[in-house]
């Protein structure tokens, strides 16, 4: 099946004053569309056009030459955005629970130092791109992507994904990137974060990363 945006889980204004509503409307309809509009047409016609996104990206590196570069950007903007809905919320920030919450304690100390750490991934990521919190198949680990690669093609599992594309917070925030990445925590789903992590742990415990 082609792939397709999913509709947002909340109204294009929920999350403001965080995130404008006109930011939604365009980042949501306009370039999630295009990621998936491209990745489809892309995929059309080969073997791989009824994959989920996560195992076309899996095996990026084998597809033929001339798709691996229009689908490493279009097919994980896809994946990329499709978190990013996903792990936001307007009841959103506080704390995360639970296993979660002690893993993100026991690697990075606290709470506090975790949004450090991916505050500064995002603010130091020249250019387009994405600063992350994945679980690597280990543990816990914080790092930025360029563009619109995805811990996926390295095998790691995103729980958390900060899309610092100028299109996810120039109209609101202008040139302040490091304000758009403060006040991205306020509407941060963390029982959808940490329901990613129960998957990741999961996946370990059977093998299957």
């Amino acid at each position: 099946m082609a792939f397709e945006v999913p509709p947002l889980p909340y109204d294009y204004d929920a999350l403001e004053p965080h995130i404008d509503e006109a930011t939604m409307r365009l980042h949501h309809d306009k370039h999630h569309q295009a990621y998936v509009d491209k990745a489809n047409a892309a995929l059309e016609g080969t073997e791989w056009a009824n994959d989920p996104v996560e195992q076309v990206l899996t095996i990026l590196d084998t597809l033929p030459e001339g798709k691996q570069t229009v689908l490493r950007n279009n097919a994980g903007g896809h994946a990329n955005h499709s978190l990013f809905w996903e792990i936001m919320s307007p009841d959103g920030g506080g704390e995360p629970e639970g296993d979660l919450a002690d893993a993100i304690s026991d690697t990075f100390g606290s709470l506090d130092e975790l949004k450090k750490a991916v505050n500064d991934g995002g603010v130091n990521r020249f250019g387009s791109g994405w600063s992350w919190l994945v679980h690597d198949g280990t543990g816990l680990a914080v790092y930025s992507t360029a563009n619109q690669d995805s811990p996926i093609m390295q095998s790691d599992e995103p729980l958390l994904g900060i899309d610092v594309w100028e299109h996810a917070y120039y109209l609101e925030y202008q040139n302040r990137r490091p304000d758009y990445l403060e006040a991205w925590w306020n509407v941060v789903n963390w029982p959808a974060v940490s329901e990613r992590y129960a998957n990741a742990i999961g996946k370990v415990e059977a093998g299957t990363t």
